[in-house]
């Protein structure tokens, strides 16, 4: 978890919370010359923290994620299918958006990165600890996904293969009966992370029979509050339902230094997404996290509104501009 020297404020009035508010998001756009990193990273790994996380964010304090994750998580479903490119029948696919695009980090797991990763040396990875398949439902039994890596494995196959690691991500699923097995792997995967220089990202999802309703945002609230006591760099949520500027201000405020990025969802119209991203940054969302939204496209398409969403994300571009990098009617600066 990142910080950063903020304004200090006495709480007491809304007035001063929402100045705080605004302060903190001019603060993390603006202030990247103040980094500190966590107390955890070790002095000789504070540097390598500071690198991977300027390349990472591409100095902006932001995160534009590419998620590729789901090859375990949802199987084939998210790569085959009518409405699918054939681009994205094979794993090359998702390699060759994310060495041309604008992409902060490709999220993936070790073996499929073990596999592509050395055809595709410029890429920055983010290496996925733990990942479950989608054949057993939360209706069927509470959630759990347990690590399939180590932070360890991680450290070695930077160093081995050369190739750009610069951190890891785990999944939790708080309201399963197994989330404390997950909040104990995950706490102490962020950890080692941190003292060896590498970023952490969560993923967060509350899911189990106990949970009633998933895109609640003062839940949702709560998940970036948990994010932060694990000390997390981001996080990543489920955009909740009936979203408007005071649920968000929940959420971000509850988050403290982690930054809250927001999962893309299913495919939908690029000038819906875009609109929405742009709300979501300009009220404080610290990047964005996407996967079938960019690669369920064929190459060339895919590439153009990855880098759309980029634009929004990191360059503040307005959501109409953006679309016309889309339309490949425009360029990113």
């Amino acid at each position: 978890m990142l910080s950063l020297r903020e304004p200090h404020y006495e709480w007491g009035t809304s007035e001063l919370s929402q100045i705080f508010f605004q302060d903190t998001i001019l603060w993390y756009n603006y202030k990247m010359d103040k980094i500190i990193p966590p107390a955890s990273v070790i002095r000789k790994y504070r540097g390598k923290y500071l690198n991977n996380w300027r390349q990472a964010t591409q100095n902006t304090g932001r995160l534009m994620l590419f998620a590729g994750d789901q090859k375990i998580e949802h199987l084939n479903d998210d790569f085959f299918g009518t409405k699918i490119s054939l681009d994205d029948a094979t794993p090359a696919h998702l390699f060759n958006i994310a060495s041309v695009a604008n992409v902060g980090v490709f999220a993936a797991q070790l073996g499929l990165i073990a596999s592509y990763g050395k055809n595709y040396p410029n890429i920055p990875y983010l290496i996925k600890l733990n990942s479950k398949t989608n054949l057993i439902s939360a209706k069927d039994q509470d959630p759990i996904s347990l690590a399939i890596n180590t932070v360890e494995d991680v450290w070695n196959f930077k160093k081995d293969s050369g190739l750009n690691v610069v951190g890891i991500g785990y999944t939790l699923y708080p309201g399963s009966q197994y989330e404390s097995q997950m909040l104990a792997e995950a706490s102490r995967a962020i950890y080692q992370a941190h003292r060896l220089g590498l970023l952490a990202v969560l993923w967060i999802y509350p899911r189990g029979k106990s949970i009633k309703d998933e895109k609640d945002a003062h839940l949702a609230a709560g998940m970036a509050g948990l994010a932060s006591c694990l000390g997390a760099d981001f996080v990543k949520l489920s955009y909740p339902r009936a979203m408007n500027k005071t649920k968000m201000k929940e959420i971000i405020m509850a988050a403290g230094n982690t930054g809250v990025i927001f999962s893309g969802g299913e495919t939908c119209e690029p000038k819906q997404f875009l609109c929405t991203l742009a709300f979501q940054i300009s009220n404080g969302a610290r990047g964005n996290a996407t996967g079938r939204n960019i690669h369920q496209r064929g190459l060339a398409e895919a590439i153009r509104f990855a880098d759309a969403i980029s634009a929004v994300s990191l360059d503040d571009y307005s959501a109409e501009k953006a679309y016309r990098i889309y339309l490949g009617k425009g360029k990113l600066k």
